[in-house]
């Protein structure tokens, strides 16, 4: 399963869902909770439900429903009984994941948790390992944290994290590893900007996300190049593995003028394993 672009779409815009769906990501994500108003809510359910009813059309149809203590929980998870996987905000740690499952039942979608928008998020995100089984990824976001600390931003003036949103990143790309399900970046907000997210989503790559959430469908091709190993990456990774192959006694070893030893080989595989070869 591939999971390089994530798009959003408000729940409430049914127009949106057939577009969303043919934009080329591998995942969308029906968002019941920060883009529906509340008065709005119960209509965006029904019309998730509809659109779920429907047969799929290759793309994963994930339901964003609203958190745990919203007093929807029951509503939204009948919306999406049917949904290939359920966004789960507000998460903190294994203990959200758990009380999420225990309403879903066993059988129930798996869970992708938006990490760490709470301050006591964070000091949860390594107990995600405990309910790996029950993850289809993990994700972050830059918004609700600094909300709920009284941050005036989570940004600098060109665009880059402050520190402590640049921890919170790193946190989550090393709880997602560590539980080893997809690391998956959070939005680009700058709609306009698509060398910035083109910049955005490489360094993303870069850093060890599998893959990252769109707020628009023009997003989704830019993201999707950037977690799409190219020809000559897969060839230099299949020239790795073939040195190790052919010197299978030697933990290190010589190849085009460079030392390699098992952390390369094991980035070689992984590289081909993320692109389905």
């Amino acid at each position: 399963m591939r999971l390089r672009s994530l798009l959003f779409v408000p729940a409430d815009r049914p127009d949106r869902f057939a577009k969303a769906a043919g934009s080329g990501a591998d995942a969308i994500i029906l968002d019941l909770e920060d883009s529906v108003h509340p008065h709005a809510k119960d209509a965006a359910a029904r019309e998730v439900a509809a659109f779920l009813s429907q047969s799929a059309s290759g793309v994963l149809r994930l339901v964003r429903i609203n958190p745990l203590d919203s007093g929807r929980l029951d509503a939204d998870l009948a919306a999406a009984r049917r949904a290939d996987g359920i966004v789960l905000p507000k998460a903190e740690g294994a203990a959200s994941i758990r009380q999420l499952v225990a309403q879903l039942g066993s059988e129930g979608p798996p869970v992708l948790p938006i990490a760490t928008e709470t301050p006591a998020a964070i000091f949860s995100l390594g107990s995600y390992s405990e309910v790996a089984d029950h993850l289809l990824g993990i994700s972050w976001g830059a918004e609700d944290l600094p909300a709920a600390i009284g941050a005036a931003t989570a940004r600098e003036g060109d665009g880059r994290y402050t520190p402590p949103y640049e921890m919170v990143r790193g946190l989550a790309l090393f709880g997602a590893h560590a539980a080893g399900v997809a690391a998956l970046d959070t939005v680009y907000p700058a709609l306009a900007d698509q060398d910035g997210l083109e910049r955005y989503a490489a360094r993303a790559a870069r850093d060890g996300f599998t893959g990252m959430l769109a707020l628009h469908p023009a997003q989704v091709p830019v993201i999707n190049a950037a977690f799409t190993p190219t020809p000559d990456q897969l060839d230099e990774a299949r020239a790795v593995i073939a040195a190790f192959a052919a010197e299978p006694g030697a933990g290190v070893l010589r190849h085009k003028g460079r030392m390699l030893d098992a952390p390369h080989l094991k980035q070689a595989q992984r590289l081909l394993a993320r692109a389905g070869a």
